[in-house]
């Protein structure tokens, strides 16, 4: 029993906190909102240390690797196992939407009606732009400054890995650098230890909070959505990643990945932040026995180009317009072209709480060729099924860091 309080000591009080603050939202509604303050202190910290975090984790980790074949394999796994997964969540949000009506064509007019009412959209420079200028403007920015803002992860993560990549060319000349970064990593990590002490507080009221502000307003189409994601993304976190588990590790495998995949589930769900939660889960990461140089890699990496919950997510929102609209569906390239837009908005999903997908929204918009002023029925859908889809994207690149172990140090990585 001792044991067990002392390796699930952190996450007992986690879950206990969860509950607490998931009370006090349903007794006392909106009124729960007053803890807010306390939840969005402890996320404000937890996204001020973001920049620095990514950028030391990825830059060490790929700094110090000995050997370059290991760099390249790593980096082409990582891509591997985005692509498969990927995929895979793209095809079960289409097959769990293909048969539901997630809203009636008759709803509509109430829809936007209400819409209009809730959401006045400003209008910015960003619409004229093209796909090519949007994402030129996600993997670039023409300012270093810009690098410091968790509003340009992708950006950031293309620098840090560029960064350590030249730094390990650099050899000797290259390790009073590295022992520097290697330094403040260490550092960073402290605090990060530090602001975790506030987590349970911290959690508990921003999960208070959401719950209190979740109202009942929401139209019945909204409210279909939210019920099947729900069950979809429950099955998703409890069945597939089970089966990528036992793919990593066998019987092994399944085992650590549950005994260590509950803070960041936990954190991901509460925060509703994939950012927010690289710390805890390259923690867990690493609990599950993935070397840290995968860990440190692919979470990071994962934040931005590996969304299970966002991709699944997206194919949701195309067809809630589908059903909203009247779209037909009757020819394959119907159905692939939504596969194929879910896919890449994915990539324009970034990692902040709520609003961090307005890009790729715009893009599910302009190209399926709906009107813009249907932007704030994906919001509203973005808003509903958040924590969710946080926790598959957070959890999902738990589990694809030990799918990309095992395809880089062999079948037994977790007997080593």
């Amino acid at each position: 029993m001792k044991k067990f309080l002392s390796n699930y000591k952190s996450t007992i009080i986690l879950l206990v906190a969860i509950i607490v603050g998931a009370i006090v939202g349903i007794i006392f509604q909106e009124k729960a909102t007053i803890l807010s303050p306390l939840g969005d202190l402890f996320l404000n910290l937890l996204l001020v240390i973001i920049v620095p975090l990514i950028f030391l984790t990825i830059t060490t980790s790929i700094a110090k690797m000995k050997q370059p074949k290991r760099i390249g394999k790593i980096m082409i796994t990582i891509i591997g196992v985005f692509i498969f997964t990927s995929i895979i969540a793209v095809v079960i949000g289409f097959v769990s939407t293909y048969f539901v009506k997630l809203v009636n064509p008759e709803d509509g007019e109430q829809i936007r009606a209400s819409l209009q009412e809730i959401t006045n959209e400003e209008e910015t420079d960003d619409e004229d732009l093209t796909i090519a200028d949007r994402t030129v403007n996600l993997l670039t920015v023409n300012d270093f400054s810009k690098l410091l803002s968790k509003e340009n992860i992708v950006a950031l993560l293309i620098a840090s890995v560029i960064f350590g990549i030249a730094t390990n060319m650099a050899g000797e000349k290259g390790k009073p650098v590295y022992g520097f970064l290697v330094s403040a990593n260490e550092i960073v990590g402290n605090i990060v230890k530090i602001i975790m002490y506030f987590a349970p507080i911290g959690l508990g009221c921003y999960f208070a909070a959401l719950v209190g502000s979740f109202g009942a307003s929401i139209a019945v189409g909204y409210l279909k959505t939210f019920v099947v994601y729900t069950i979809i993304a429950i099955a998703f976190y409890f069945i597939v990643y089970t089966i990528y588990a036992f793919i990593a590790g066998g019987k092994k495998g399944v085992s650590a990945f549950w005994k260590n995949a509950i803070p960041s589930t936990l954190t991901a769900l509460a925060t509703c932040s994939s950012a927010a939660s690289i710390p805890v889960n390259v923690e867990c990461a690493k609990k599950m026995g993935v070397p840290d140089d995968i860990a440190e890699t692919t979470i990071p990496l994962g934040t931005s180009f590996h969304k299970d919950g966002s991709i699944i997510g997206s194919v949701f929102k195309i067809m809630f317009l589908v059903c909203l609209f009247g779209t037909s569906l009757a020819t394959p390239g119907n159905v692939l072209g939504i596969v194929g837009v879910a896919l890449l908005a994915n990539l324009l999903v970034t990692a902040v709480p709520i609003g961090g997908g307005t890009i790729s929204e715009m893009l599910i918009l302009t190209m399926l060729g709906y009107p813009v002023a249907a932007l704030p029925i994906l919001t509203i859908i973005a808003t509903i099924i958040d924590p969710p889809a946080t926790m598959l994207n957070v959890v999902g690149d738990t589990v694809s860091s030990m799918m990309v172990t095992r395809v880089v140090d062999g079948k037994d990585w977790l007997d080593k």
